[in-house]
């Protein structure tokens, strides 16, 4: 069992930036490729992008490439998402989510997930 708790979200105009941050707590944290994932308004849930256990392997949608990078420090039992030139369509509740060993990029195959964080971003 693992719990996780994001944070960071906020309002922010479109071509700015945010971090958000997952904690997590119960079992080793090592032992979890972390996920992020969206669900805009009216929208479904989202694949944002994922990090594998060592942090030394990500993966992106293509919708954020190149704008967003996910990180983690096992030593903190964190992991972040960067977030730059934002988009009012990247308007949405931001959920980090955990899954045992291999990086998976749908969202059926994360076993655990946070409260999520509203991200807005303003035009």
């Amino acid at each position: 069992q693992v719990q996780l708790v994001e944070s960071g979200g906020g309002l922010v105009q479109a071509g700015g930036s945010l971090r958000l941050s997952c904690t997590a707590s119960g079992r080793t944290f090592s032992f979890y490729a972390m996920g992020w994932f969206r669900q805009g308004p009216g929208k479904e849930r989202e694949f944002v992008g994922a990090i594998n256990r060592n942090g030394g392997n990500t993966y992106y949608a293509d919708s954020v490439k190149g704008r967003f990078t996910i990180s983690r420090d096992n030593a903190k039992n964190e992991v972040h998402l960067q977030m730059t030139s934002l988009k009012p369509e990247d308007t949405a509740v931001y959920y980090c989510a955990a899954r045992p060993l291999l990086i998976k990029t749908m969202r059926d195959d994360y076993n655990y997930w946070g409260q999520g964080t509203q991200v807005t971003v303003s035009s």
